[in-house]
């Protein structure tokens, strides 16, 4: 899918010139399931983007179009609401900026990419983010990127339905070439550093299997997070979210072997994990970085069990190879794909090999994707 198809297809729809966007899916290194509770995550954007062309109407109805699904939907302005498709992401967007007092008039908009849907690279935060950063072009609203990460992320929360944290469309937004970004999930405060990747890059082994868990499962992990929460915050008031707390402090508060303790053990061990690889990344150690990788994987498949038998087998498969230097499930779980930083020359060798023994123990296809860190949201 390139802007060139979209750029047609509004053409041939709507017989006008439209303004063009792109907003990227996103990757995320390490810090899984820490962003709603209070941590640090370190996303990069990819090369691998949701495509936006948009243009005004006369009247006051939102006329969209989406590429992938070949299907159009239209509405009044005075109609925003959730829907069961992938207009509701769209419309989300509409919402908030009618809820913040923006003007909002009538658009056509025809939207595509190559952001695998399902595949655990946020196309949800993707299309929300483009359709912010349109929008505020298209009207000439003047908003501050932050403050359309925000909007995007209560879109995602009001007619999505996921509480999500706000990392995926933080990410897509503010996304730069060769740089990981480490956020402070509760401050907000952000810093990039160089990601010196030289004879590795980044490949995304996709299970092919969608999660249609993780919505539900990720407000209920989230609750338990917050269940452990309210008992560490018996003993100690100070703690506002797990991100204050210690392993001591739960160890006492919570019974050990729990599910509740379990998800804030790896909750809290995640956060150190993140800040510690931070290290490694600055010392340009990237072997001790990918054990990390690992070890975030064996906490999200035991302790916090949003892994899945695919996700588990992927993982497993590449761990004793000397070309990679560490892997994980990656995303909100049960489905999508696993990260693996892996030597280039053994790329092609190894998604051959995984693809088959993949196959063949899983009944199901492997797809793989090399992807390259690019920038965030922008016009064309």
């Amino acid at each position: 899918m390139t802007i060139g198809i979209i750029e047609d297809q509004f053409k041939k729809l709507y017989s006008s010139e439209p303004l063009l966007f792109r907003s990227p899916g996103r990757i995320n290194l390490i810090g899984e399931h820490t962003d709603y509770n209070e941590g640090f995550v370190l996303p990069a954007a990819i090369d691998k983007a949701i495509f936006i062309a948009a243009g005004k109407r006369n009247d006051n109805e939102i006329h969209l179009y989406s590429q992938d699904f070949n299907e159009s939907f239209s509405t009044s302005l005075s109609d925003v609401k959730p829907v069961k498709s992938w207009a509701t992401y769209i419309l989300g967007v509409v919402n908030q900026l009618q809820q913040a007092g923006y003007e909002v008039k009538g658009f056509n908009m025809v939207m595509g990419g190559d952001v695998p849907i399902g595949a655990g690279l946020s196309s949800s935060a993707a299309v929300e983010c483009a359709t912010a950063y349109a929008l505020n072009e298209l009207f000439g609203f003047g908003i501050e990127k932050m403050q359309m990460v925000k909007m995007a992320q209560k879109a995602e929360h009001e007619f999505a339905g996921v509480k999500c944290g706000i990392m995926d469309q933080f990410a897509s937004m503010f996304g730069q070439k060769e740089h990981v970004m480490k956020l402070d999930c509760r401050s907000l405060e952000f810093e990039y550093f160089p990601l010196e990747m030289k004879d590795v890059k980044i490949v995304l082994l996709d299970t092919q299997v969608k999660h249609s868990l993780a919505s539900s499962e990720y407000n209920v992990r989230r609750s338990q997070c917050e269940e452990g929460v309210a008992a560490i915050q018996k003993k100690h008031p100070e703690v506002n979210s797990l991100r204050d707390a210690t392993l001591e402090m739960l160890d006492e508060a919570v019974p050990a072997g729990t599910m509740v303790h379990n998800r804030c053990k790896y909750v809290i061990e995640e956060k150190e994990r993140l800040l510690k690889g931070c290290e490694d990344l600055q010392n340009h150690q990237l072997e001790a970085f990918g054990q990390k990788m690992f070890a975030t994987h064996e906490g999200l498949s035991k302790l916090y069990e949003v892994s899945c038998p695919e996700l588990d087998y992927l993982v497993d498969a590449v761990k004793g190879n000397p070309a990679v230097l560490g892997a994980r499930m990656m995303g909100g779980g049960f489905g999508g794909c696993t990260i693996n930083l892996v030597k280039k020359e053994a790329i092609d060798a190894l998604i051959e090999e995984v693809s088959a023994s993949y196959e063949k123990a899983m009944n199901k296809k492997l797809k793989a994707y090399i992807v390259q860190i690019e920038d965030g949201t922008s016009k064309f």
